[in-house]
């Protein structure tokens, strides 16, 4: 294996500009600063990081260490990236045009696959008044379940909440099993929601176990929604996020925010699902577990730019969990399944295209990921730039037949959103008549549980 460079360190490619040297710093510095991290190793790993940045940062040191590189490795990376576009080229006009990009991430058939990763994972459990029966009685079995399965390395912390937090089996404890049992069979509801008191102490607890060979993970349960507190929550969201800690989150019932859950869990990589019935708690947890020994890589990041006229829309994970994304850059993607696809589509709106061009960048970009090994995460950044010709005609063919899939997908999940947007604008009969048309939508594409649930 070639030894590691400055840019390895840092986790950017060569040619990284100095604005993505200073950002790739301060996130790594955040995540490994000793005041905030005292896990084996990460102090030298912040030393490094440090001393990378001066050398990078500084123009002639960056001039001098690079003329003394040796040429770079010729590697083909683990993960192929497939593009697949709406059209074949944008026209020249000073009119908007959407244009649609789906990125297709997988693992190359011949790669090397990596040992799973230990799991350090919080469940963060509302136990609110509205929980009391057969719900928390199936979260506090399926916790119990997930108790027995985990492996001897791995890390368990669980928190309830209601409008207070308590820490119920800390990270990292000894205790016997019988007794973590027994702690989650005695939790019982009672009290409002507020889901920023469970959030930031489940960081605690899992934050004291975070480290560059765990996958760090909380999932939220909770059935009502929290108030006054979603930005802080969103805030927390993008701090867990820089240590590398992924959010999902489950939501009982309708009552529900999931317009605030959505866009607090796409911040970390995570997903959030909505069930209508208590018996899909326990398969939703033991998926998501699944779901970590199935990873080929973690941490997955996209992060971009666009020029002046141009603009991204929309950016929707489809496979393995469909999840709209926070359409600002890094765009998080999470873990990149060993035997799947990592479908991501992308919408883009060109403005006012240069009458003298022959081809538009829509985004220039990296994708970066990590990689498990038997001693600590290898971490791959390789240049993802999204672009497309100018032609003079407008293009009238139709987008291939597994984008037009795509779209649709994304056309039902907006239809969903104005439905929510007209409830909550006490709009009652144009949000029946979209979610009608919607659950009509789904039935023809075979979805029935789903159109039901709608």
């Amino acid at each position: 294996m070639a030894e590691e460079t400055l840019y390895d360190v840092l986790g950017l490619p060569r040619d990284a500009t100095p604005e993505e040297i200073r950002h790739s710093y301060r996130d790594m510095a955040r995540r490994l600063h000793p005041d905030h991290n005292v896990n084996l190793g990460e102090t030298e790993l912040f030393i490094g990081v440090q001393e990378a940045f001066e050398v990078l940062s500084d123009p002639d040191r960056k001039k001098n260490y690079d003329l003394g590189l040796p040429p770079e490795p010729l590697m083909i990376p683990p993960i192929s990236v497939q593009i697949t576009y709406s059209r074949n080229s944008l026209a020249r006009m000073s009119e908007p045009q959407l244009f649609y990009a789906m990125v297709e991430l997988r693992v190359h058939a011949d790669a090397e696959h990596p040992p799973t990763s230990p799991i350090n994972l919080c469940l963060v459990l509302d136990c609110s008044t509205s929980m009391q029966g057969v719900r928390l009685d199936t979260v506090k079995s399926t916790a119990i379940d997930l108790v027995r399965q985990l492996q001897s390395e791995d890390i368990l912390s669980i928190v309830k909440f209601s409008d207070r937090a308590e820490v119920i089996v800390p990270a990292g404890s000894r205790a016997d099993r019988r007794s973590v049992e027994t702690r989650i069979q005695v939790l019982q509801a009672g009290g409002g929601t507020e889901i920023l008191q469970g959030l930031a102490l489940g960081f605690e607890e899992i934050r004291r176990y975070c480290s560059s060979n765990r996958i760090s993970h909380i999932i939220l349960i909770t059935d009502g929604r929290t108030y006054g507190d979603e930005e802080a929550c969103i805030r927390l969201a993008d701090q867990a996020s820089s240590y590398g800690i992924s959010i999902s989150a489950l939501g009982i019932g309708s009552q529900w925010n999931d317009k605030f859950l959505d866009e607090m869990v796409s911040r970390t990589g995570g997903n959030c699902k909505y069930v209508s019935r208590a018996e899909d708690i326990r398969r939703f947890i033991l998926e998501k577990i699944n779901g970590f020994e199935h990873s080929f890589a973690e941490n997955a990041t996209y992060t971009f730019s666009t020029p002046e006229n141009v603009f991204l829309n929309y950016a929707f994970r489809l496979h393995p969990d469909t999840s709209p994304l926070v359409t600002g850059s890094p765009l998080v993607l999470g873990s990149i399944p060993r035997d799947s696809n990592h479908n991501l589509l992308l919408e883009f709106l060109a403005n006012d295209v240069p009458p003298k061009a022959d081809h538009l960048t829509l985004c220039k970009g990296r994708l970066t990921y990590e990689v498990p090994s038997s001693t600590k995460k290898r971490k791959f950044v390789h240049r993802l730039d999204i672009a497309t010709m100018i032609t003079d005609e407008f293009d009238l063919e139709p987008p291939p037949p597994n984008l037009m899939q795509a779209m649709s997908r994304l056309t039902l999940y907006r239809m969903q959103e104005r439905a929510r947007e007209d409830i909550g604008d006490g709009n009652m009969r144009d949000a029946t008549r979209r979610l009608q048309n919607l659950a009509t939508h789904l039935l023809a594409q075979g979805q029935r549980d789903l159109a039901r649930s709608v």
